[in-house]
């Protein structure tokens, strides 16, 4: 096998996330329905027999050592390969937005690669390797919906509903380190106990419809209220949104912002992709549909 082409890497939203705690590292503890939109990167990716790996923008131009390329090192030089990759990427989702793009791009290029180059490493190995890149990537590597706590690194997969989300991101980017420090954000939130199925769920004294309120909007976004007081545009984005769906949340530490929408895209009286042409000049928005898994999902299985 010498190339792969056309292979997605799609964005998340956080459904809520709530920070539970604090390691003594100065990690945080999290806890977030994770959910896989159909925003995503494309990437092109074919082998090279001579060790090297490049990356090769089609889009708008990215740092010079993103994700994907310390992603293709870290496998090279973990699995002891030999060969090398050109990583052509086509950048569709915002950075800077809590959507998780970049360690998705990570997550693509180590599916691929561990194909392309013959590893045959297991998801759970690459799972572990793309935990040292980002707490992100270990998801997307799991394919699946998922509630995820921890720093990243514990996931449980949930069946999700398909459903429509209107999803806008400011001009502005957030840096996650400074949402993390910032002396707004709350840090006790109180820790939710999910059990496995809505029969465990009665049997524990948690609400059979946990589920359902995760998907009808229970919770928030703890990293919200810092980002708004650093980054007003999120706020505007906020209401922006409200004013449309009545309803709006930050994903991850922002600045991008989505509204539930429904099981399909609703019947506005203007089309819903004209309303995304009169966004604020430097914003970008669109309307997304939920996966159901990741699209390379079976390739580590």
């Amino acid at each position: 096998m010498q190339a792969l082409y056309d292979l997605l890497a799609p964005a998340k939203l956080n459904m809520f996330l709530h920070v539970v705690g604090r390691r003594a590292d100065g990690y945080h503890l999290l806890q977030s329905p994770f959910v896989m939109i159909d925003w995503a990167d494309v990437l092109h990716i074919e082998r090279r027999d001579d060790g090297r790996l490049q990356r090769h923008d089609l889009g708008p131009a990215l740092p010079a050592d993103d994700l994907c390329l310390r992603a293709a090192r870290a496998l090279q030089a973990a699995s002891g390969c030999t060969l090398g990759a050109d990583i052509h990427i086509h950048k569709h989702v915002p950075w800077g937005a809590g959507m998780g793009g970049g360690s998705s791009d990570a997550a693509t290029t180590l599916l691929a690669l561990n194909r392309l180059w013959g590893l045959q490493w297991p998801r759970e190995r690459l799972a572990q390797l793309g935990l040292k890149l980002g707490a992100d990537v270990p998801f997307f590597i799991g394919g699946r919906n998922a509630f995820v706590e921890g720093i990243g690194e514990v996931l449980r997969p949930i069946d999700w509903p398909v459903q429509a989300y209107a999803v806008v991101k400011p001009a502005a980017s957030l840096p996650t380190r400074e949402i993390f420090e910032h002396p707004l954000l709350k840090r006790d939130t109180e820790a939710v106990i999910v059990v496995g199925s809505p029969e465990e769920a009665s049997r524990s004294g948690l609400p059979a419809d946990w589920m359902q309120r995760f998907v009808e909007g229970y919770g928030r976004n703890d990293l919200q209220a810092p980002a708004e007081d650093r980054c007003p545009e999120v706020a505007q984005a906020l209401s922006w949104l409200a004013a449309r769906y009545g309803n709006s949340r930050m994903t991850g530490s922002g600045s991008a912002v989505f509204s539930r929408v429904g099981t399909s895209a609703p019947s506005l009286a203007t089309d819903p992709a004209a309303d995304f042409q009169n966004l604020p000049t430097g914003w970008v928005g669109r309307m997304c549909s939920s996966l159901s898994g990741h699209p390379l999902r079976a390739w580590a299985d």
